[in-house]
């Protein structure tokens, strides 16, 4: 139906400014400007029913999006990961990203669909011709935008069509939430794992060349031997995890020789244990000077001394190398007494 078919009087009326006024060719311009069509009004402006349709369809698709966001929530938790399936002609396919990406995807899509469909059928579609303007607002030209765009506010309807409103802000809503979800997929929450290694009060200290229990005898005054917690093997899964965080230095300093108080009381006969991770940002330490108990990383030069609570003497880390508390057992071997006190590696574990 068109507005030729629609008697004079119900048609909306036309605003004052809605067409440019036709130029006319002369010397000085010659191409006239042709001025705008006129103006054909849709059957939405003239069919509060045709109006009524539209809304209707504008909500349905706000609402189908508000549908596959749930979707994609049940999908994201219900959809084994290892799960596939055949899709011709992709061929097997992850259920899960195929499931993810069709309810996202139809979420997205019919939120711009059902904006786009609103705006073509039943925001206001007059053409305005205006004049360019200097770049500089004048208390005029501000006061014409504020009443523009009231008047924009005024014929999207928004305030009158509660239906639209209210589902699309359902949809706009519920679109947030796949973004939510998706932060799952970033891995499990470490928790506390990170401040916390394998080591616990009788578990022994091995050697980590020969793999066998280290006694104090085994360990010489300046020497460095490197250990791990009895029962972690190279082909366990989680050994790089585990030896990541329980890697240790062992080093037999003569108990005079110990400065700080807790270290000497943590040792046993002078034989030392310490975290071999770098407080800085986690190399493992290898280099040792046994005439001044100085270890150095290798990767910055981050420089401690063992025979001072392994504090920091040069370099870029953050605090000393945490000690472990150690002493024998019945059987004559190095035990741990218990875990860290603090977490090791960076010292930005201490302040998460």
């Amino acid at each position: 139906m068109s507005s030729q078919d629609i008697p004079e009087e119900n048609l909306p009326a036309e605003q004052d400014h809605a067409h440019g006024a036709v130029g006319v060719a002369d010397e000085e311009n010659p191409f006239a400007d042709p001025g705008l069509p006129p103006h054909e009004h849709r059957i939405q402006d003239i069919d509060e029913r045709a109006a009524k349709r539209s809304e209707r369809v504008v909500a349905l698709l706000f609402t189908v999006s508000m549908l596959a966001t749930i979707g994609f929530i049940v999908a994201y938790l219900a959809v084994p990961t290892d799960k596939s399936i055949y899709v011709f002609p992709i061929g097997h396919v992850s259920a899960m990203n195929l499931a993810l990406g069709l309810t996202l995807g139809v979420a997205l899509f019919c939120i711009g669909a059902g904006a786009v469909h609103w705006a073509r059928t039943l925001m206001s579609d007059v053409e305005v011709a205006d004049d360019r303007h200097p770049i500089e607002a004048s208390p005029e030209v501000r006061a014409k935008v504020h009443a523009d765009f009231r008047q924009g506010a005024k014929e999207s309807a928004l305030g009158r069509r509660k239906l639209i409103r209210n589902t699309m802000f359902g949809a706009l809503a519920f679109v947030p939430l796949s973004g939510v979800m998706l932060l799952g997929g970033l891995g499990p929450a470490p928790g506390t794992k990170l401040r916390h290694t394998m080591w616990a009060k009788g578990m022994r200290l091995v050697n980590m060349n020969t793999n066998q229990p280290l006694r104090p005898e085994d360990v010489a005054v300046g020497s460095l031997t490197f250990a791990k917690p009895d029962g972690l093997e190279e082909h366990d899964e989680e050994f790089q995890n585990e030896i990541a965080k329980a890697a240790l230095m062992i080093v037999r300093i003569q108990p005079g020789n110990i400065k700080d108080k807790r270290e000497l009381e943590w040792s046993h006969e002078g034989i030392v244990a310490y975290s071999k991770i770098c407080t800085h940002v986690g190399c493992p330490i290898s280099l040792y000077e046994q005439q001044t108990h100085h270890v150095l990383c290798p990767c910055h030069q981050s420089t401690f001394d063992l025979s001072d609570g392994a504090r920091v003497i040069f370099g870029p880390a953050g605090h000393a190398l945490p000690q472990l508390r150690i002493g024998v057992d019945s059987e004559g071997y190095l035990q741990a007494l218990g875990d860290f006190e603090e977490p090791v590696g960076p010292a930005f574990w201490e302040r998460g």
